[in-house]
Formats: structure tokens, sequence, C-alpha cells
């Protein structure tokens, strides 16, 4: 049984990976989806799944968080990384 928990850490990891560009897509989409979901609280109708909410907030704050250790140059994306590694080897 797939937990919150484990979904998140699974979206996480997948958000690692992608480019600006995709997670910036994807951020919209969540945002979208929270929005719609805040909607209907608000409305008084009934969620069908309310820890979606709090795996929605989570999820964006994660995205974000990547997002500005990017910018801070705390992260380095792969093909930096790639780049970092054939620097190494030449070196040597």
């Amino acid at each position: 049984m797939t937990t919150v928990r484990d979904i998140t850490e699974q979206i996480t990891l997948e958000q690692k990976l992608k480019t600006t560009e995709e997670r910036t897509k994807k951020l919209s989409e969540l945002r979208a989806e929270l929005a719609g979901l805040k909607t209907m609280v608000k409305a008084g109708g009934a969620v069908e799944n309310p820890a979606r909410m709090k795996e929605l907030r989570r999820t964006i704050a994660q995205i974000l968080t990547i997002e500005n250790e990017n910018k801070l140059g705390l992260r380095e994306s792969k093909k930096a990384a790639k780049a970092k590694k054939k620097k190494e080897k030449k070196k040597k």
C-alpha cells in the first residue's frame, strides 16, 4: 500500500530530474489543482481526498525549493554535474 508520503517522495525525485521549464509547468498544474480544491472547500462541498491538499502544498513547496536552490547555485543541474565529471576525467 502506497501512502501519501511515498507518493510525495516519488514526485520529488521526479522533479529533481526535470528541467526548469518542466518544473514550472508542473508547478502551475499543481497550483491550479490546489485552487480548485480550495474553491470546493469554500463553497461547502465535500472533497474526495482531503489529504490531497496537504500533499499538493508540500509538493509545491518542494518544487519551489529546488528552483531556489538552482538559482542560488546550491544544487547543480544534471548537465552541469556531467560537465564537471568530464573536466575531472580530463585532468587525470
